[in-house]
C-alpha cells in the first residue's frame, strides 16, 4: 500500500484555532473523522496516529487535532476552566473538516478528548453522525462515586465505546451500566487485558484495525 498523505493543518480564522494533522485518503469515501487526544497527550499520540491511519486507508478524510488547552501549553493537563473552550475547539475542527469531506462526519477521542466529544454532542445533537469513545474516563481512578455521566441522557448520537477490561477509570460493569442511560444506539467493545492506554507499543496497529472494523459494522 502506498504511503498515506499527511499534512499539517491549521485554521487560525476561528476561535479557538484548529491545529493538527490531516490524513488524505487515496480513494476518498467522502466521509470525515475528527480524532483528538487525552488529558496528558496530544495529536501525536501513537494510538491516535494508528487509528487515523486505519480509517484513512479505508477512505475517511481524518483530522487528528490538538485540543485548545494543548495548543496553549505543550505539557500538563487541562485546567478547570478549559473544558468549555476545548469543546468549542472540537466543534470548529468538525466544521473545518466538513469543508473537505461532504459526506458523513464523525467525531472521536481518547479519554478526556472522548469525554469532551460526547459532551459536545449532547449539546449539539446534529453535529456528527457517530461517536467513537476510546477509554471513556467514567470516573477518576479509585473514586467510583465521582461518575461523569450527567450528560449521557441527552446524548442522541450513535456511540461506539472501546474500553480496556483493566481500565482503572471505569470497569466494564460500571460502563455497561452508564451506557444504558444513553437514548441513542450504542455498542461496547471490550479489549481484554488492556488498561487505559488500550494498546501497548507495537500493538496499536492491530487494535486500530479492530476499531475500524467494529466502527464500520456499527455505522
Amino acid at each position: 500500500m502506498p504511503p498515506l498523505a499527511i499534512q499539517q493543518f491549521a485554521d487560525r480564522n476561528v476561535d479557538p484555532n484548529v491545529r493538527g494533522f490531516l490524513h488524505l485518503p487515496d480513494a476518498p469515501n467522502n466521509d470525515g473523522f475528527v480524532l483528538t487526544h487525552g488529558a496528558g497527550s496530544n495529536a501525536q499520540a501513537p494510538l491516535l496516529i494508528a487509528v487515523a491511519e486505519a480509517f484513512c486507508a479505508a477512505g475517511f478524510t481524518v483530522l487528528r487535532c490538538d485540543l485548545p488547552f494543548r495548543q496553549r501549553r505543550p505539557f500538563g493537563g487541562p485546567g478547570r476552566g478549559d473544558a468549555v473552550r476545548d469543546r468549542a475547539g472540537l466543534k470548529n475542527a468538525v466544521e473545518a473538516l466538513r469543508q473537505r469531506a461532504n459526506g458523513r462526519n464523525f467525531l472521536g477521542g481518547h479519554s478526556y478528548g472522548g469525554r469532551q466529544a460526547s459532551m459536545l454532542c449532547s449539546d449539539e445533537q446534529n453535529l456528527v453522525a457517530g461517536l467513537l469513545l476510546l477509554s471513556y474516563p467514567l470516573h477518576p481512578p479509585g473514586k467510583p462515586e465521582q461518575l461523569r455521566i450527567e450528560h449521557l441522557p441527552n446524548l442522541q448520537t450513535p456511540t461506539l465505546f472501546v474500553h480496556g477490561a483493566r481500565d482503572p477509570f471505569g470497569s466494564i460493569q460500571e460502563l455497561e451500566s452508564a451506557i444504558k442511560m444513553i437514548p441513542a444506539r450504542t455498542k461496547l467493545v471490550v479489549v481484554e487485558g488492556a488498561g487505559h492506554e488500550l494498546a501497548a507499543k507495537g500493538k496499536q496497529e492491530s487494535l486500530a484495525a479492530r476499531v475500524l472494523s467494529e466502527f464500520q459494522a456499527f455505522l
